[in-house]
């Protein structure tokens, strides 16, 4: 995955979120993380952890992150933290406001640490049919700007993507497949995901 340079430290990048962040629907268990990772050209040793948690809400993400990452951390890595956010808080009727303060914790907390941050947003579904996600886009974005972190907003090119809602039809309207967690890839990596790691844009 890296070209050895030792003149630039080891990353580690902890990714955490709930089952899109672990490729849940993906035939080929690649995800949107996996997709990005096989596109980027790291110039050191880099190393990634998935800790997702099926159905987890932010609050109990908040509570839970720091400890696990702490494990795969270290003092004398370039430490960094990829948030990818789902829909449980709506299933579980979290308010967008609560979910926004969630994400600043985790984000706060980031930082205090020295850990660098990358968002992704929430993509649409099909079972929102009031498209409530898009507030929770919003909120989550408005708090990744303030904090001066990037924030891959999916939601907003997604809603109106045919060739996302057609993988949703063929996976039982539940989780995107290959063709979605393509595109969620491709937003990624050209939401600001190389410059994030200084890296040249392939």
């Amino acid at each position: 995955m890296a070209t050895e340079n030792p003149t630039t430290p080891e990353t580690r990048i902890v990714a955490i979120g709930d089952e899109l962040v672990a490729g849940a629907g993906d035939a080929r268990a690649l995800g949107w993380l996996d997709r990005v990772l096989a596109r980027t050209p790291f110039e050191a040793d880099a190393t990634t952890f998935a800790l997702a948690a099926p159905g987890e809400t932010t609050t109990v993400l908040a509570d839970r992150w720091a400890g696990e990452a702490a494990r795969r951390f270290a003092a004398n890595t370039d430490n960094r933290l990829v948030i990818g956010l789902g829909w449980a808080d709506l299933a579980a009727g979290i308010s967008y406001a609560r979910s926004r303060m969630n994400l600043a914790r985790i984000l706060d907390n980031a930082y205090d640490q020295g850990i660098k941050c990358f968002v992704v947003g929430p993509p649409p579904q099909p079972r929102d049919a009031t498209g409530v996600i898009a507030d929770y886009s919003r909120a989550y974005g408005e708090v990744a700007s303030r904090r001066a972190t990037p924030y891959v907003d999916t939601y907003t090119p997604l809603q109106s993507n045919e060739q996302w809602h057609a993988d949703f039809a063929l996976n039982s309207q539940r989780w995107p497949g290959q063709t979605g967690y393509g595109l969620m890839a491709w937003l990624v990596l050209h939401s600001g995901w190389y410059e994030w790691l200084s890296l040249p844009t392939p």
